[in-house]
């Protein structure tokens, strides 16, 4: 049997927030896939141990969350890119009534203005047929108390995506939505529940067991080698959707 070639051999992904978790395990598979890596992230020790075991073109370490870092960023990439991973951000829960003002802009900025700004810085650096890929969930499309800004950002996610991937064709814009995703970034959130987190869910998805951010990467990879991709939001969440909270 002939030998698979690598689908993306001689490409280039960024991917902001690529240091742990779904980023990491997406540059990875990517790496496998023949790409030249990118790595942002906060964390300089993390990103560096990241950027060694994947053999990184470079990494940088800045808040995504900064526009102006952002931008230079970009700006000062040496060549054009093919695809970019947005991972940077992390989900803000609690009663709408309950957040203050500085908490609601700040769910915003770490979501859909992200999603701006990144479009913008680097989008000129990009080929035709690369994507811009960015992250949602499906967790908050029911209503439930203390979900009210995480709802509304999966509802407006979607539509910010698919008016960018008109504004900035051919450059494709794609939109991840996972539902629960067994990571650190979990772990952090859910503390001592984690584990009776993990049973309910091996109990109740339809796949009967955890999503991992093997699951998430595998997807973001298929988009970025897929050029007829643009525009749409993919859910991975074992189905989690489908059955009760």
């Amino acid at each position: 049997m002939k030998e698979r070639a690598p689908e993306l051999d001689g490409q280039t992904v960024v991917v902001i927030g690529g240091s742990a978790g779904i980023g990491f395990e997406t540059a990875r598979r990517a790496r496998l896939e023949g790409a030249k890596v990118i790595l942002t992230g906060r964390n300089p020790e993390q990103l560096q141990r990241a950027a060694s075991e994947l053999d990184a073109v470079s990494s940088a370490t800045f808040d995504a969350l900064d526009t102006a870092r952002l931008e230079q960023f970009f700006r000062d990439l040496p060549a054009t890119i093919d695809h970019v991973m947005v991972t940077a951000g992390r989900p803000h829960y609690g009663r709408l009534i309950d957040m203050d003002f500085k908490q609601a802009r700040e769910a915003l900025e770490s979501h859909l203005l992200l999603t701006i700004a990144v479009a913008r810085s680097a989008a000129p650096k990009m080929r035709p047929g690369g994507t811009l890929l960015f992250m949602s969930g499906t967790g908050a499309r029911r209503p439930s108390l203390g979900y009210g800004m995480a709802a509304t950002l999966t509802a407006a996610h979607p539509a910010l995506i698919a008016n960018l991937a008109l504004e900035l064709a051919p450059v494709r814009v794609n939109l991840i939505a996972p539902g629960f995703v067994d990571t650190s970034l979990s772990a952090s959130l859910l503390g001592d529940d984690l584990e009776a987190r993990r049973n309910q869910l091996r109990a109740t998805l339809p796949i009967r067991r955890v999503v991992g951010p093997d699951d998430v990467a595998a997807l973001a990879v298929h988009i970025m080698i897929n050029t007829a991709l643009t525009g749409a939001t993919y859910d991975v969440d074992g189905g989690q959707q489908l059955v009760a909270h």
